[in-house]
């Protein structure tokens, strides 16, 4: 048997640490990024960077606990070999807004964008939007031809590439 004690305790670290920390009132971000590579296209050296950085000005979201969220712009910068400038574009949520569908997109943020593969004489971008701190997500495929034309489609969930297992 144990017996209560009246004894009073005072707070230490471990105490501390005991405290519900999930509610902040400080809105939460993805942390910047940026990467860069060249690949060849054409025989030519193309120079790519991408770069995430969490803005203040874009609407933010909410997180499934209701959180605010900050959402991301990215911006991709391809260069030759010369310095010319192929594209120099910056992309937010909103750019893919006509691929997505609507009831996603109030409570997703722009996650991240990472270059794929050269294809003929084009580059091809995976981006993605996310429901922040989830697993939910919308794929989209970026296509940059060399003279910097872009196109923009549905990419393939992951499901989508693997097939079911068969029992």
């Amino acid at each position: 048997m144990s017996a209560c004690s009246h004894k009073e305790k005072t707070p230490n670290k471990k105490n501390v640490f005991a405290i519900d920390s999930t509610k902040t009132n400080a809105t939460q971000c993805m942390q910047e990024s940026k990467n860069t590579q060249t690949v060849q296209l054409k025989g030519k050296n193309y120079h790519i960077s991408l770069s995430r950085t969490p803005n203040e000005s874009l609407p933010h979201v909410k997180t499934q606990s209701g959180e605010p969220f900050l959402d991301n712009e990215i911006t991709l910068k391809i260069t030759k070999d010369d310095g010319s400038v192929v594209i120099n574009k910056t992309f937010t949520k909103s750019s893919f807004a006509s691929y997505v569908p609507d009831d996603f997109l109030p409570n997703a943020i722009l996650e991240g964008m990472a270059f794929d593969k050269v294809v003929s004489d084009k580059l091809y971008f995976g981006a993605s939007l996310c429901y922040p701190e989830t697993d939910l997500y919308f794929p989209l495929t970026i296509t940059i031809t060399s003279d910097g034309s872009v196109s923009i489609a549905k990419g393939e969930l992951m499901e989508e590439n693997y097939p079911e297992d068969k029992e």
